[in-house]
């Protein structure tokens, strides 16, 4: 019967097996992922900043937190499988009154015990909240993991945006710059009468357009760099300097197994860990319904003055073996099990679904990650021609051949050629970055990153 009793659980211990392909969709790289990628990055700056982010970032103190907070709740659940030992200490004065001669008369009890109770776990009952908040536990430290890896691909990702911004600064820095310079020329042509009225209203608002661009560029910039101090858990100044290029990603990707990434990313042992606690949760439900055996021992002293207790000749002792089993309580036992049978089936098809958003954010960032190459390739090309263009409508304007209008669309295409281009660059550091964090790749955070912690300050 007891072994009956302890075999309630009710979940398939193989299911992610039964739900994981044995390859990726399409023809992919399956070598050993990378788990150090981020030392790869050579820049002393984001090393340290990093480090930084680790140690301040206030939601990951949280997390933390809460790992210390359930590391009690498992004490305290795990409290129950020991005896508890109890000792009180009473002492009291009361007065009665004679009825005879109205007299009053005082006394004094003074009483001392100590009791120990201990229930049996015959039914594995206790085991299994023990179990269960051992298993949340895991799932908090899992989580807390998954949470400091986001973290550092944030600031990774924001370091970079940031470089994005101060590159697409400068480029438009130089737009407004040369538009302005073109300005110059149009409107000593005019004054020499070579150019006309409408050429020079048309530049003049090519320039207004680009110091406009150029303000709302500085303004993402300064967003970009509140974003990562936050991040750090600074004050967001939007004063941190960051002087970097943008690097081209042309390795390939090691992806590993499907099945690999069931055991390595800690989102999904998060998930599946909270299932197995849902099932120790069951198990405890089902077993409130069947008897449950305690012991009980006191030892007691009463005196009618406290000096006289711990005397050996009046302690008394009681030792008393109980049963209790529930009888009636309008279903409610049975509407707990039924309630956690169903929890345990949500937390399933939870735990199903971030299953399969793992195997899709890895499909969908390699499926990015060869659009982007593409892309990018075929935008230097379209760079090259379109600054080549650029320069040469603007000779056969002054040459008389095209009218201004075809100087504008030239320089438009070329600006927006050069500013995709370096999108581009930061797009595909950006995918490859969740990728590596979808595989559930580790960022290991540089040794060097403290030592120049007082280098990087002095830049900021």
């Amino acid at each position: 019967m007891l072994f009956a009793c302890s075999s309630t659980s009710e979940l398939d211990e193989e299911l992610h097996e039964k739900h994981t392909p044995k390859q990726w969709s399409s023809s992919l790289l399956t070598a050993n992922i990378e788990e150090n990628w981020f030392e790869q990055l050579k820049n002393e700056q984001v090393h340290y900043l990093v480090t930084l982010a680790l140690k301040n970032n206030f939601q990951l103190k949280q997390q933390a937190l809460a790992i210390d907070i359930q590391q009690q709740q498992l004490t305290i659940a795990g409290s129950a499988l020991w005896p508890s030992l109890d000792i009180s200490l009473k002492n009291s004065r009361q007065k009665t009154i004679n009825d005879d001669d109205n007299a009053a008369n005082y006394g004094n009890n003074a009483s001392l015990g100590l009791n120990l109770q201990y229930e049996l776990d015959l039914w594995g009952k206790i085991s299994d909240a023990e179990r269960q908040a051992n298993l949340e536990l895991m799932a908090q430290q899992a989580t807390f993991e998954q949470k400091k890896q986001q973290l550092v691909a944030d600031v990774i990702t924001t370091w970079f945006s940031v470089i994005e911004a101060n590159q697409l600064v400068a480029l438009y820095q130089q737009r407004s710059h040369n538009t302005q310079q073109n300005l110059l020329i149009i409107e000593s042509g005019y004054q020499q009468g070579l150019n006309s009225a409408l050429d020079v209203y048309l530049t003049r608002n090519e320039v207004n357009n680009e110091l406009s661009r150029t303000s709302e560029q500085q303004a993402k910039k300064v967003l970009a760099i509140r974003k990562l101090e936050q991040l750090l858990g600074q004050y967001p100044e939007g004063k941190l300097l960051v002087d970097a290029d943008l690097p081209l990603l042309n390795s390939e990707i090691p992806l590993g197994l499907p099945s690999d990434l069931v055991s390595r990313k800690p989102e999904l042992l998060a998930s599946w860990y909270q299932l197995l606690a849902k099932d120790a949760a069951l198990a405890y439900a089902h077993k409130q319904r069947f008897p449950s055996v305690s012991i009980t021992a006191s030892l007691s002293d009463n005196q009618q003055d406290i000096s006289d207790l711990l005397s050996t000749s009046s302690f008394g002792w009681s030792l008393l073996g109980n049963i209790a089993m529930p009888l009636f309580n309008a279903g409610k036992l049975e509407a707990n099990e039924d309630m956690s049978r169903l929890v345990l089936k949500q937390t399933e098809q939870a735990y199903l679904s971030a299953l399969y958003d793992a195997f899709g954010d890895v499909e969908n960032s390699v499926t990015r990650e060869a659009s982007l190459k593409e892309r990018y390739q075929m935008m230097l090309k379209a760079q090259e021609n379109a600054i080549a263009a650029q320069t040469l409508s603007f000779e056969q304007y002054q040459s008389g051949l095209v009218e201004y209008t075809t100087v504008l669309d030239a320089q438009s295409r070329s600006y927006d050629a050069q500013s995709t281009v370096i999108q581009i660059k930061n797009q595909l550091i950006a995918n490859r970055i969740n990728l590596h964090i979808a595989l559930g790749g580790n960022f290991a955070a540089s040794t060097s990153a403290e030592s120049s912690a007082q280098k990087t300050q002095s830049k900021e």
